[in-house]
């Protein structure tokens, strides 16, 4: 198992993270939110979970240790595979995950895409007793089941300035894509940050 990688940020792009070990470049499969600290050229630290398919090995990254293991303990749960697991990651944080479990908080699980009213009820009841307590500090500021992706705008910018776009462009196609996310909003789901960072690049390439 690859517990971890280190090296500079050869590459980034809106999923992935390209890191160099040794002279090869390692991809990782990230969150916005992980993306969004990088800097291409700058060393980074990423734990790592590696998933072994009959015809694929995909290395997924996170920003520390608690996110690898909360992104594996998920997928104990039947129906719940590595990319669902790293979507409830993009939408919550570990602590926010294991505060609406332990709380049977329904809502919160389904903000996250891919998982309905009845996945959610499931969910809350295979995974109670895996997950554990909250650890975190972040509690108290985010409350129950709140989205880490309230903060889209401030994500989706970094992210845009961590894929080499200049602050100016970045803050153009965020005013893009800001009516798609106000309309979650208005629904009362956490705006898509990867579905609204591609809707941002699809416009940032236009301009181009």
């Amino acid at each position: 198992m690859i517990a971890f990688v280190s090296g500079p940020v050869a590459a980034l792009a809106p999923t992935t993270a390209v890191i160099e070990v040794g002279g090869i470049g390692m991809a990782l499969q990230c969150t916005p939110q992980t993306l969004a600290a990088l800097r291409v050229g700058q060393e980074a630290k990423l734990a790592t979970s590696l998933v072994v398919r009959e015809d694929s090995l995909t290395l997924y990254g996170f920003a520390d240790d608690d996110e690898r293991q909360v992104f594996e303990l998920l997928q104990t749960a039947s129906g719940v595979g590595p990319r669902l697991a790293q979507a409830m990651l993009a939408t919550h944080s570990p602590d926010a995950l294991r505060l609406a479990v332990s709380t049977g908080d329904e809502k919160a699980l389904t903000t996250v895409s891919g998982i309905g009213k009845k996945g959610a009820q499931k969910l809350l009841l295979e995974l109670k007793d895996r997950l554990g307590t909250p650890v975190g500090a972040h509690i108290g500021q985010q409350g129950i089941g709140t989205p880490v992706t309230s903060g889209w705008r401030d994500q989706l910018q970094a992210a845009l300035i961590g894929l080499g776009y200049a602050s100016r462009e970045a803050d153009e196609a965020v005013s893009a894509v800001a009516p798609q996310a106000e309309a979650a909003v208005a629904e009362g789901v956490a705006p898509p940050v990867p579905q609204l960072l591609r809707a941002a690049l699809q416009t940032l390439n236009r301009a181009r």
